[in-house]
């Protein structure tokens, strides 16, 4: 079984500790390192090259956010799974801008972070349901403000079952749900998303529901 090489980043010693701890329990984690401090995470993140970095926003010297946009400026292959007390649909909305493909809270335990690497490494972006609602809201409000002209209708040539797993996944279902409700598998699901993101031009979930809001294609 390949294992999938996690970086920690937190600066509460006795989390970090408890973090490692729990998820080295998984035979498919792999621990590769850890950080308390943001500008030491970047130098580790771009010398280890894990395949995911599980981050907290809140840290010494530059946060989580600025971490996430340097680790994906130098090294767009590495996943960020931002793990922190922040539940604010502005930090959320931020960091998925900066690169992060999933934001969990820290009130979740060690299978629900289990869980979400999962998700994350297999293509797909974690919110927490309260969240991802709230960030929707954030990112309407935001697209309001902006009165950003509407673009041509499917511009992309997205086929109808490609816009079938776009709507779903805007609505915040995760690969395995979409798959569900669409009774197709789960690795179809993300081969559907592949394509997705190639024709739009994309890396994420996130990034694709947002231009397709832009282009007012989908409806949350």
């Amino acid at each position: 079984m390949e294992r999938t090489r996690v970086f920690i980043v937190e600066d509460q010693p006795p989390l970090l500790k408890n973090l490692v701890k729990s998820l080295s329990l998984f035979p498919e984690l792999e621990i590769v390192g850890t950080s308390g401090e943001g500008e030491d995470a970047v130098r580790q993140i771009l010398e280890l090259r894990p395949q995911l970095v599980l981050l907290d926003l809140e840290l010494p010297g530059i946060d989580g956010i600025e971490v996430t946009r340097r680790v994906k400026r130098a090294a767009a292959e590495v996943e960020i799974l931002i793990l922190t007390s922040f539940d604010d649909e502005t930090k959320v909305y931020e960091a998925i801008q900066a690169g992060a493909s999933g934001y969990l809270v820290k009130r979740v335990g060690p299978e629900k972070i289990r869980s979400g690497i999962r998700e994350v490494m297999e293509g797909g972006t974690v919110l927490e349901p309260i969240i991802a609602r709230r960030f929707w809201n954030y990112f309407q409000s935001v697209r309001t403000q902006q009165a950003e002209p509407k673009q041509p209708e499917n511009p992309w040539g997205l086929t109808p079952l490609e816009f079938d797993v776009l709507r779903f996944v805007a609505k915040g279902l995760s690969n395995a749900e979409v798959g569900r409700v669409m009774s197709i598998e789960r690795r179809t699901v993300r081969t559907h998303l592949g394509h997705i993101y190639r024709k739009m031009g994309v890396n994420s979930h996130v990034e694709a529901v947002v231009l397709a809001l832009r282009a007012g294609i989908v409806e949350l």
